[in-house]
């Protein structure tokens, strides 16, 4: 069940709203519960005990930490507790990829290929275990003590608004909310979460959807058949596509959150006006990012190392960061990619784009719309197959370009008002 669907707009979402206003305080807990876990079953019921189970393991991991004093052994439980989450992370959304490699190397020296059932993914498992070690490292750190109640980690993993696609939200961030949300539960916070979900809606179903049209009209012919122009048209339609989707998702969780009281973390802050790759990166996906930053970059050495050391460092978070987006080695390019113009920016780039001044903006965005060509290519192969055609020669394209997408084109115009709305707390 996604957030633009008939049934979540006319069916679920009225019926949930009426009975969570109408709850006493006591029970808006019991029916925010109740009804996520009915919103993850409508999609992935076959995982509902598995994902259930995990989150029982986790809470008592973390109640063990809690009740011993010796620091050793908090370490032992929390290391327990990761190497749950990632297991089961692996084995869902990595293994047919490592699978499929091992059957190709072996096939390459002329083994028989390997057969397996195919493992499915189950929806939302990425966020739900980034959100899970989230817990269990800062119950670990010290910036929050556990919840008492299990029903309330529960709801703090299973919240429908943000299980699907985030924003990541951690669990010190509303740690008190869990428990007593009445100081934003008013009239004018339901108010701005309803225009901000309407905001989003309108971002995903007349933006994106009508963008992604004309991205996969393109994206579905064989690169090397592409003149330049259909190449970046394709590029650049796929590049606001990912926005208007991504940021419109946000903009929905925020609001939903909003209208039960909650205070979601903001996820996008007009990231295509960055004037670095740097910049973008705290403009873009910001939850994951300071996911990154503070769960991994920070405790391989953050910037307290030396300068080999640190551009390891960050290959090393956005090798994993595209790894994390998809099990595909043009994930994994992609993220190399990132990671690479974040150490040409500490080499020498800041100081050549604080030349160009406000200028910078547009080598940022060409090097930003070049690295969505990897995100959306079918593989590898194809992405530089693509990028290629970008240099390629140029023909008429204009019959390519549906009437739906150029009719979409004064809403980005638009957009650079209205995100300075929907990416700031109203």
């Amino acid at each position: 069940m996604v957030f633009s669907s008939t049934l979540f707009l006319f069916y679920f979402l009225p019926v949930f709203l009426l009975v969570y206003w109408l709850a006493p305080h006591r029970f808006k807990n019991t029916v925010a519960l109740v009804c996520s876990l009915l919103f993850y079953a409508w999609g992935g019921l076959n995982f509902l005990a598995l994902f259930v189970g995990s989150v029982v393991v986790n809470f008592l991991l973390i109640r063990f930490m809690d009740a011993t004093s010796e620091r050793w052994k908090q370490r032992i439980f929390l290391i327990i507790s990761i190497l749950l989450n990632v297991s089961m992370l692996f084995y869902f959304k990595y293994a047919n990829f490592f699978l499929d490699n091992a059957s190709a190397v072996r096939s390459y020296f002329g083994g028989p290929a390997l057969t397996w059932e195919k493992i499915v993914l189950p929806i939302g498992i990425s966020f739900f275990t980034f959100e899970k070690l989230t817990y269990t490292i800062d119950v670990y750190r010290g910036v929050n003590k556990p919840l008492k109640s299990f029903w309330d980690f529960m709801l703090y993993i299973m919240l429908f608004p943000k299980m699907i696609a985030g924003p990541i939200v951690r669990f010190h961030e509303i740690a008190g909310q869990l428990t007593d949300r009445r100081a934003f539960d008013t009239a004018d916070q339901k108010l701005a979460g309803f225009f901000r979900f309407a905001l989003g809606l309108t971002k995903k179903v007349v933006i994106a959807n009508a963008l992604g049209e004309q991205a996969d009209a393109i994206f579905q012919l064989n690169p090397a058949t592409l003149s330049a122009a259909q190449a970046w048209l394709g590029a650049l339609a796929y590049t606001f596509q990912i926005y208007f989707d991504f940021s419109g998702y946000s903009d929905m969780a925020v609001g939903l959150g909003k209208l039960m009281g909650f205070q979601f973390p903001e996820n996008f802050n007009n990231p295509y006006v960055s004037r670095s790759i740097t910049e973008f990166w705290q403009r873009w996906h910001i939850t994951l990012g300071r996911w990154m930053r503070d769960y991994l970059y920070i405790p391989l050495g953050g910037n307290r190392v030396r300068p080999s050391r640190l551009y390891l460092n960050l290959c090393t978070v956005f090798v994993l960061s595209g790894f994390w987006h998809g099990a595909a080695w043009s994930f994994v390019a992609w993220g190399a990619y990132h990671g690479l113009f974040l150490i040409l920016d500490r080499l020498f780039l800041l100081r050549f784009y604080q030349k160009l001044g406000e200028w910078s903006v547009l080598p940022t965005f060409l090097i930003t719309v070049v690295g969505w060509v990897f995100f959306r290519a079918d593989n590898l192969s194809a992405a530089l197959t693509y990028l290629s055609r970008l240099v390629g020669t140029t023909r008429a394209v204009l019959p390519v370009a549906s009437n739906k997408f150029w009719s979409t084109l004064p809403y980005y115009f638009r957009e650079l008002i209205i995100s300075n709305l929907s990416n700031n707390p109203v």
